[in-house]
């Protein structure tokens, strides 16, 4: 686990821990690796899980399927992010979301039940933990809450403004980048591809905003 400590200090989940505290909590929370190539399933739909995934190279995708193949996109994991924690720290919940590699990536993960039991030897970093997991929880919610607010837009132009809007702000600048390709954010904001090009081609030529791939640059004026 070495290997991975500058990963894992930057992570919030490890937040005010030392090297050795943060490799005496892996061994209590059963830390485990493993690697899965692109397109493979990590968790499924249906499934229950008693741990949760910690990205430390590559990237995956939370997203819900139907029958037909729709996808909607819940958010996107990379390096230092968590998924399915708040089904592995509510036993015996069933998953109604999908985790998949978005590319070949490398996963830890870490046994929430043991973490949400009392530590034989009553740790200080294993109170830490907890605290930090709550953290992780609630940023979770907020994650899912800015979701909530895009899609629940009435047009994808509306949609796609608020998206846009909410990631400027996130990053405090007008230009940056989206970690989704075309498709992936035509799921995530649970709207057509097509229609949604259409309404970005609309936007750059009313001088709202410039885009090159997943490149945005949103210009200050009217965009009503």
């Amino acid at each position: 686990m070495q290997k991975y400590l500058p990963i894992l200090r930057s992570c919030p989940f490890f937040n005010g821990m030392r090297d050795d505290e943060i490799l005496s909590i892996l061994h209590c929370v059963q830390a485990s690796t493993t690697t899965r190539p692109r397109g493979s399933y990590i968790l499924r739909a249906g499934d229950t899980t008693e741990v949760m995934g910690l990205v430390l190279s590559g990237s995956v995708l939370i997203l819900q399927e139907d029958l037909w193949g729709h996808r909607n996109i819940l958010s996107k994991c990379t390096a230092g992010d968590f998924f399915g924690e708040p089904y592995a720290a509510t036993s015996g919940t069933v998953l109604n979301v999908n985790a998949v590699a978005e590319d070949d990536c490398t996963l830890l993960f870490l046994n929430v039940k043991r973490l949400l039991t009392s530590c034989p030897t009553a740790c200080d970093h294993h109170q830490k933990l907890i605290r930090n997991l709550v953290s992780v929880l609630a940023n979770r919610l907020l994650v899912f809450n800015d979701k909530i607010t895009h899609v629940s837009k009435r047009s994808t132009r509306e949609k796609l403004l608020s998206y846009l809007s909410s990631e400027s702000v996130r990053q405090a600048s007008l230009s940056f980048d989206i970690p989704f390709d075309r498709q992936q954010l035509a799921d995530y904001l649970c709207v057509d591809r097509a229609a949604m090009s259409v309404e970005l081609s609309k936007l750059q030529k009313e001088g709202i905003l410039k885009t090159n791939r997943r490149h945005f640059e949103l210009i200050v004026g009217s965009a009503s």
